[in-house]
């Protein structure tokens, strides 16, 4: 099958690319022009140059391919110009599963996250009602984008599949996960935050299978697989980050009403001087580390046939990564 692929520089789909060079797919990976492209252009992938908020561009791409994957998102929590959440994760998925049904795609495997249950009752799975409250900007517009590719299921036939990660962890991770794993692995934090409160984690590798096999299943099409490991506290988090990498944890412990405190005064800051919040202490990324999470990945391991990593594996990829 040719692979039509959105993202395939970031974070996952660097590794999603390199599991699919194993097979015999053939991909082509949309990329603006700015991305840095030097892995791509090392493994012999096919190049297209656009962007998801051209949906001209991906129309034209798309065109004798039989497979989509959409992972292009902005995933950040904190941002200069905040309409670039929207542009991306709303409209940029809007036109990608217009254009895989205006192509006549196959199969479309879209990478959503496990964030937009929102305040789910707990344990979160698949058939789980979303929540009523998304915390962060970034997940509000993940949302709406979610609904957008169900809509089109519903309405157009949209053959969709759509995965759900918790939060990625791994080997070279410039996201939030893996600056705040560097964070504490370097002795960089103050103080330890939100210690008693759970949140799911998953290793990149296994997101990345579980793409590869959702792709390849026959007969799954508006099915969901929520790809999740184990859930930890923020505390247990860090007690394995500072096993690992050797360094002492901070002393202190922020309450959950400082910690809170501290994300609107940094994040003020940084929209006074255009600059991220220093030790990544944003408002979004402290209100959805703090609404706490509890997910069941078991679907995913059952039907797609993918074996967890353990976190603890994850974090010390992460780690070594850094050195």
């Amino acid at each position: 099958m040719k692979i039509f692929i959105t993202g395939g520089t970031g974070f996952i789909g660097s590794y999603l690319v390199k599991q699919l060079l194993q097979t015999e797919h053939k991909l082509l990976c949309l990329t603006r022009e700015k991305s840095n492209i030097q892995f791509l252009k090392e493994a012999g992938v096919d190049i297209f140059i656009g962007d998801v908020a051209d949906k001209a561009s991906l129309q034209k791409g798309m065109e004798g391919c039989d497979w989509v994957v959409h992972l292009a998102s902005s995933f950040i929590f904190w941002f200069s110009n905040n309409r670039v959440f929207y542009d991306v994760n709303v409209t940029g998925t809007r036109h990608v599963m217009e254009s895989a049904l205006e192509n006549g795609i196959s199969k479309v495997v879209y990478v959503s996250t496990a964030a937009v249950y929102g305040n789910a009752d707990w344990p979160i799975k698949e058939d789980t009602p979303f929540g009523t409250e998304r915390a962060s900007k970034y997940v509000r517009t993940k949302y709406k984008g979610d609904l957008i590719a169900w809509d089109l299921y519903k309405e157009k036939k949209l053959p969709l599949v759509v995965i759900y990660p918790s939060a990625v962890i791994g080997a070279s991770d410039p996201k939030a996960a893996g600056r705040y794993i560097k964070n504490y692995a370097q002795g960089r934090m103050p103080a330890q935050v939100l210690t008693k409160i759970y949140f799911p984690f998953v290793h990149v590798k296994d997101v990345a299978e579980a793409i590869v096999k959702a792709l390849e299943k026959e007969n799954n099409i508006g099915e969901k697989y929520i790809v999740s490991a184990a859930n930890y506290t923020w505390g247990e988090i860090n007690q394995m980050i500072s096993e690992i990498s050797g360094t002492k944890l901070p002393f202190l412990k922020f309450p959950n009403w400082l910690t809170v405190m501290t994300s609107y005064l940094l994040t003020g800051i940084a929209n006074l001087v255009g600059k991220p919040p220093i030790w990544d202490l944003s408002v979004d990324q402290v209100n959805l580390m703090k609404q706490s999470f509890k997910i069941d990945g078991g679907k995913a391991e059952r039907e797609l046939g993918i074996k967890y990593t353990p976190v603890y594996d994850g974090i010390k990829d992460a780690i070594e990564s850094y050195k």
